[in-house]
């Protein structure tokens, strides 16, 4: 889910935290499937301070997962750990609670680690996704498209503050019943997809013409994470 690491706030240096470089997710044992790979806060636009993640698991095992984050006093997460189901999906909401001037510009980092339930976190995977704060939503749109810097020193990873009373409900803006009818049969499709055995399963009692491959199952899911984002962001 990059620059220099900000600098720490006053409470986080009371925490006596220190730099030190991350290990790499390029290389993740187990792949992480989520969306989107980067997070855009703006300060103007009020609806942008909850942002969603969707977390897929195509496989035919549970997964558990943990949320973290370089700057944790920033976030809250809801459900920031948990299980995902085989074959299925979950959103995970993050909101920032610290829209200042001072933070504009600055480029945190959520990390998401999942492995195996019943494994070890060392056999699993990771993947690092990108939030950052911008003044505002048009000045973002009218920026010239920049080659991002490489994270150079980022600062240590936290657990993220869980929010277990906010859940987030309704569409930010209303969608034609036509078009909204679409995307609900495509999101059926996909769903159906998710669900399907994979080819070569033994436990399966439907026809192997059922069968579906990872890839298909991996397509389902980016099409799901669309239209999650058309849902909750517009």
């Amino acid at each position: 889910m990059q620059r220099g690491g900000p600098v720490r706030g006053e409470e986080e240096q009371r925490r006596g935290t220190t730099e030190h470089h991350l290990p790499s997710a390029a290389h993740s044992p187990l792949p992480v499937f989520i969306f989107p790979p980067g997070l855009d806060f703006y300060a103007d636009d009020q609806t942008s301070h909850k942002q969603v993640l969707t977390l897929y698991n195509p496989f035919p095992r549970v997964l558990r997962y943990k949320v973290l984050s370089t700057a944790p006093l920033r976030y809250t997460v809801v459900d920031s750990e948990g299980l995902v189901k085989p074959n299925s999906c979950i959103d995970i909401v993050t909101r920032h609670r610290d829209i200042s001037a001072r933070h504009y510009g600055t480029t945190d980092k959520f990390r998401v680690e999942v492995w195996e339930e019943g494994g070890g976190r060392g056999a699993g995977g990771r993947k690092d996704i990108t939030a950052t704060l911008h003044p505002t939503k048009l000045a973002q749109r009218d920026r010239s498209p920049q080659v991002p810097l490489s994270w150079n020193q980022p600062p240590q990873v936290f657990s993220v503050r869980q929010d277990t009373s906010y859940r987030y409900t309704g569409f930010p803006r209303p969608i034609s019943s036509g078009l909204f009818s679409l995307y609900i049969l495509v999101g059926l499709v996909s769903l159906v997809v998710l669900m399907l055995p994979l080819h070569g399963d033994p436990r399966s009692l439907l026809h192997e013409n059922l069968h579906v491959s990872i890839i298909q199952k991996l397509v389902a899911a980016y099409v799901l994470g669309l239209l999650t984002m058309v849902f909750l962001q517009g």
